[in-house]
């Protein structure tokens, strides 16, 4: 859920697992397995916790909008909670309106539990404050120049919480002030600072077979002030009103994808239209494109995907461009000329704030200075904003971008080429792992350059025009020359040039066969893109597909077999539509769909085995790619 300033995920029990504010991707509040704000209800004289294994919890998107729907039943207790969960569309608030359920044959007093735990900034100082604010009957939250205000009303009993509590956990001892809740009471904790963490008591009294409804919310700001705004904004407005117009607010942004889906098969439209709200939920007003932000490989991983990689950005950005929507791409386009390098090509990855992120690529390797980067990167963005001029012909478009943006990358593209291969010199390749020139790579920056060498024509720089299309000739001749591998009959992953000498990989990677297809490096119906399909059968089998042989990344065990991932399969998709082979291509974007989650969420890779999904949840690359694979076939009927 998000406005492309405030973002919140929910995990599988329904609590808040990651809260960013004020990046989509950057400051996550509530990154870590103890700040997970939990749940709970206190009936009867017992305490549960929607994440202590007694709840049956499911989750929908009852509407075609970014409001969530959350039903947790305990049969045991006799309580149904269900959770309407959205952020608002306007202002940067979290807003849960709970619907609670009393399923016995007599009246009873339930007492719901609200949890809030941060760590702002992700402060590793431990120097939050948690205050009770009596003027606001709120809980404050904050840290320097972030703070989070929280809050809730009864609607039947026209009035706050109950009671409250504020406490610390994770240092001398402490749990946290959830275990306050114990005993069904709350201690009234004033103030802590440290790593504080709240509570909130919403005490109902609900007939049998009845049913109260609290609205619950966390209003942030990026000072004490403006949070404080924004909590008053939601009381004086009214959470059921907020999430009305929230839902109209996601109506109107679907209409493209909304009139696109109608030309789909009825089995489709509700998997593309719910693509695109994941896709718009992981995407900053500010133009970062996050590839994941979901961080629970910060549990055992030095990192997680809430960065944006350009390359990432705009195969995201690509299905939207085609169906229409413009905005995005504007601020996409904007974010990459602010990260471009003085050298014309763009950096590893970005923060949601524009600032580089994490890297491991060395400025030297084996002894040579070369750039820490993707050339991918690069191209893709160029070739992307050449795909939204020409959808859109608007020579303004064009006139902004093209010495700022255009120039640069073209002019580093054509200049960036190994003398002895006559091919882009090596940069590290899209899976961020080898330094080649690799069949994908190469694919890509020859149709950047050919795209480039259009636009110039456009803007009348005829001079460009012809050196960037005698780059792209020249690099496309030395690609039949040297990338295709007729003892395999598949191209190669990639080359390296050492002393004179050209160096083979001769690994059967998915990107090569897509690159040269995508990209027109090879024409669809040659013998080697022919050849390297059936090379992939051969290999792989006709389902899902890894990412190249012997991949490690999250595989299960040193002897199984790679993991598939969404978006190579989804790839060989894209193919079998271009060749005219619908209903292959329906079926593998069919498997993809079997093998979302509850919610319509795809990851990045699966078991092998059991079909489980693997690493981050939801991956906007894989949505993408499920978009773009719908698209085609819509292209390919018409």
């Amino acid at each position: 859920m998000s406005n492309g300033e405030l973002s919140v995920g929910l995990n599988k029990f329904g609590l808040v697992h990651d809260f960013y504010f004020p990046y989509v991707g950057l400051e996550n509040h509530s990154a870590g397995d103890s700040m997970r704000h939990r749940v709970g209800v206190w009936v009867d004289g017992q305490l549960s916790w929607l994440d202590d294994g007694s709840w049956n919890i499911n989750f929908t998107y009852p509407d075609h909008s970014l409001v969530g729907n959350t039903l947790a039943k305990n049969d045991n207790l006799g309580v149904v909670l269900e959770f309407d969960d959205f952020v608002d569309s306007d202002i940067s608030a979290f807003v849960r309106n709970i619907h609670v359920v009393n399923t016995r044959d007599y009246v009873r007093e339930i007492r719901l539990f609200t949890h809030q735990a941060f760590s702002i900034g992700d402060s590793r100082s431990k120097t939050d404050t948690a205050q009770f604010l009596p003027d606001s009957n709120s809980i404050l939250h904050y840290r320097g120049d972030r703070a989070f205000v929280i809050s809730g009303w009864v609607d039947s009993e026209n009035r706050s919480f109950d009671q409250h509590t504020i406490g610390i956990f994770g240092m001398e001892g402490r749990e946290g002030s959830y275990r306050d809740a114990d005993d069904g009471e709350l201690t009234c904790g004033l103030v802590e600072h440290g790593r504080v963490d709240s509570m909130l008591r919403f005490a109902l009294r609900i007939e049998a077979h009845a049913s109260s409804r609290v609205h619950y919310w966390i209003a942030a700001g990026k000072s004490i002030r403006e949070a404080l705004y924004v909590d008053k904004f939601v009381k004086k407005t009214g959470a059921d009103k907020m999430q009305q117009t929230t839902a109209a607010w996601w109506h109107k942004w679907l209409e493209p994808a909304m009139r696109t889906a109608e030309k789909l098969p009825e089995k489709y439209r509700h998997s593309l239209v719910h693509s695109c709200m994941v896709i718009k939920s992981q995407i900053d007003k500010r133009g970062a494109v996050i590839a994941s932000l979901d961080s629970t490989m910060l549990n055992y991983a030095r990192d997680a995907y809430s960065y944006s990689w350009p390359r990432d950005g705009g195969y995201v950005l690509w299905p939207l461009i085609r169906m229409g929507y413009k905005e995005e791409a504007f601020r996409f386009f904007d974010f990459c000329r602010r990260g471009l390098h003085a050298d014309g090509y763009l950096l590893h990855k970005y923060r949601a704030d524009g600032a580089p992120g994490a890297s491991w690529h060395p400025y030297v390797r084996d002894g040579i200075s070369t750039p820490p980067i993707q050339e991918d990167e690069t191209a893709l963005v160029l070739f992307v904003f050449a795909q939204f001029y020409n959808i859109h012909q608007d020579k303004k478009i064009l006139d902004d971008y093209y010495e700022s943006l255009i120039v640069p990358m073209a002019d580093f593209m054509a200049g960036y080429i190994d003398s002895t291969t006559g091919l882009p010199k090596p940069t590290y390749d899209l899976w961020e792992e080898v330094l080649k020139t690799t069949t994908y790579t190469v694919s890509v920056t020859y149709a950047a350059l050919l795209a480039a060498a259009e636009l110039a024509s456009v803007s009348q720089d005829d001079e460009r025009a012809v050196r960037w299309r005698t780059a792209a000739d020249d690099i496309r001749t030395a690609a039949h020359k040297h990338l295709f591998n007729p003892e395999r009959n598949y191209f190669y992953k990639g080359l390296t040039a050492k002393n004179g000498e050209i160096i083979k990989d001769d690994t059967m990677d998915l990107s090569a066969f897509f690159g040269a297809f995508i990209y027109g490096l090879f024409p669809v119906n040659s013998p080697e893109l022919v050849a390297a399909h059936q090379a992939i059968l051969d290999r792989f089998g006709d389902t899902a597909l890894p990412r190249y042989e012997g991949d490690y990344y999250h595989r299960i065990s040193d002897d199984s077999p790679p993991n598939p991932w969404f978006i190579t399969t989804l790839w060989r998709a894209q193919y079998l539509t271009e060749i005219g082979q619908l209903d292959e291509a329906h079926r593998l974007i069919d498997w993809a769909i079997d093998h979302s989650s509850e919610t319509g969420l795809m990851s990045e890779q699966l078991d092998p085995y059991t079909g489980e999904r693997k690493s981050v949840e939801p991956l906007t690359w894989s949505h993408a790619e499920l978009v773009s694979s719908l698209l085609d076939t819509i292209s390919g009927t018409d």
